[in-house]
């Protein structure tokens, strides 16, 4: 069993216009007390400040910065990062969330000590000034057809082992590319394991392209006939799980509101 801190970490930052979050999202990374990482950050065609935020990080050789010559959207820019990604584990944090200073040591730590080769964990969700709202406790494990249902999986807390089964990319879908990503990871690995320590801060901004829901169960339609190879049936059942489960989660936080 190798000891933490002897394999590297990749992180995975794609950046658009976040020139008012993205130092304090770096900022989170430099603080983890597991210090053996890369940060790959992918500007894609930002036209406010965000790489000259990002370039004043630069002094610290781990952090990496890579601009699009054109608009690859989210997971396009991630995708880009995973290419250039040089460790072991891959890991994603967006330009606007942010870490507790012990999420790698934990997470990996988890992983290594149990042999696991995908894991997520619990996290809160902030708003723009960072004032926290929600606390999100995760499932002990999920599988493929499991995930179909719901997305249980935040973006920033996944991390996967590419010792395993190698690189692993985003489909390139424009909503929902995370979900897509763990339903591809999810047909080599049998389930990704939820540490239930709260280990992120999920922001929530408002007009964020994550926060429209006027398309948004289209997406997940597509997702769910695209990536998860659902028939016209299966795709209807599990669309109706995810919404009675998001109905049941709004219902959940009204109550303690």
């Amino acid at each position: 069993m190798n000891k933490i801190g002897s394999d590297l970490v990749s992180i995975i930052m794609p950046a658009y216009n976040v020139a008012g979050f993205i130092a304090e999202s770096i900022e989170s990374v430099i603080k983890q007390k597991m210090q053996s990482w890369e940060l790959i950050i992918v500007d894609d065609c930002s036209t406010d400040q965000t790489v000259s935020v990002i370039r004043n990080f630069l002094v610290d050789k781990r952090i990496k910065l890579i601009q699009n010559n054109s608009n690859l959207g989210g997971a396009g820019s991630r995708n880009v990062a995973i290419e250039h990604a040089q460790g072991r584990y891959v890991a994603f944090l967006d330009s606007d969330d942010l870490w507790t200073t012990d999420k790698l040591e934990k997470q990996i730590n988890f992983m290594q000590k149990n042999n696991f080769g995908f894991s997520f964990s619990g996290y809160s969700t902030i708003d723009e000034q960072g004032m926290l709202q929600e606390r999100l406790s995760v499932p002990e494990k999920v599988n493929f057809k499991k995930l179909l249902k719901h997305n249980y999986i935040g973006c920033l807390t996944a991390i996967y082992d590419t010792q395993v089964f190698g690189k692993i990319y985003m489909p390139l879908v424009r909503k929902r590319q995370d979900f897509a990503l763990w339903l591809e990871l999810l047909k080599q690995f049998d389930y990704a394991y939820g540490l239930q320590d709260n280990l992120g801060f999920y922001r929530i901004r408002t007009g964020s392209l994550s926060r429209s829901k006027s398309d948004a169960f289209k997406y997940y339609w597509r997702v769910l006939r695209d990536v998860g190879n659902c028939g016209y049936l299966s795709a209807s059942y599990n669309l109706s799980c995810y919404l009675f489960i998001v109905f049941l989660k709004k219902k959940a936080y009204r109550s303690l509101s």
